[in-house]
């Protein structure tokens, strides 16, 4: 599906800041598997143009796809622990206490998920950019389209999007940002593949109206921003003792988020990498 306009305006770079505060060695957001079944979802949605510019720009990849590619960015942490650092808080937005928008309080500089997503896209759109730095913007891009999905990576509370929020399941401690990372998915039991076969297989998503907006990466933030806010996140009464019931009941939510990503990541490289028009 091709959105009406330009899914991310020059003009928009200035007013696509948000931020937060989350403790940027905490800031992983879906696990490996989830941002490879973003990965593979967005691939079956690529048009042949944007699948060729994408095979071309990832020739010579361990694994040259969206999938394989997915989990770059968080894996700079060993590989690249410099870029990591510069790119810390490029996962991640917290809103100050409430769903909205204030560009001053909420990201100064523009290093937060949407100013990183906006950036990075721009980046790829430009087919006058060096290979090397056009393949960069893809694989952040994957990555950070996957991580602005993710509820607890734009959230209003001020406990470092769940990891101070501290839970026992199973008799076991562990905090609330690494069920929704990778917990909740392993209900399943499934690799990401046969994962997202699995989500692809389902109805269709319903039309979605952020492909129509000019600020659709602070769209996608929002919502989750209200997931948070709704309840649907945290467990209820604050309670930290978390069961399997907590799990399953919050699979259907996680994975409709990775539909989401997946199929508006789909769209973005589409418009990014279509065919340039002839004046």
């Amino acid at each position: 599906m091709r959105p009406n306009r330009p899914l991310f305006p020059n003009r928009l770079l200035s007013i696509l800041v948000l931020a937060g505060a989350l403790c940027a060695g905490d800031a992983l957001a879906w696990s490996a598997e989830g941002h490879r079944i973003v990965g593979h979802i967005a691939e079956a949605g690529l048009t042949p143009a944007a699948r060729a510019e994408i095979d071309r720009l990832l020739a010579g990849e361990a694994d040259p796809t969206l999938a394989g590619i997915a989990a770059w960015a968080d894996e700079l942490r060993e590989t690249d622990p410099e870029a990591a650092k510069t790119s810390a808080r490029w996962h991640y937005v917290n809103f100050q206490g409430r769903c909205e928008f204030q560009p001053a309080l909420d990201c100064p500089g523009n290093d937060c998920v949407v100013g990183a997503i906006n950036r990075h896209y721009l980046m790829l759109a430009q087919r006058g950019r060096p290979d090397d730095e056009r393949r960069e913007a893809l694989k952040f891009l994957v990555h950070f389209v996957g991580d602005a999905h993710q509820p607890l990576h734009a959230g209003p509370r001020d406990d470092a999007g769940g990891n101070r929020y501290q839970v026992s399941l199973r008799g076991k401690g562990s905090n609330l940002h690494r069920i929704w990372d990778g917990t909740i998915l392993e209900r399943r039991g499934l690799e990401s593949g046969a994962h997202a076969a699995r989500l692809l297989a389902q109805a269709p998503l319903p039309a979605d109206p952020t492909l129509r907006s000019q600020t659709p990466a602070l769209d996608w933030a929002l919502e989750s921003c209200r997931l948070v806010e709704d309840g649907r996140v945290y467990p209820s009464a604050g309670r930290h003792v978390i069961d399997d019931a907590f799990l399953d009941a919050r699979l259907p939510l996680a994975e409709q988020r990775l539909r989401q990503a997946g199929a508006r990541l789909a769209a973005m490289l589409n418009h990014a990498l279509a065919p340039p028009t002839t004046p």
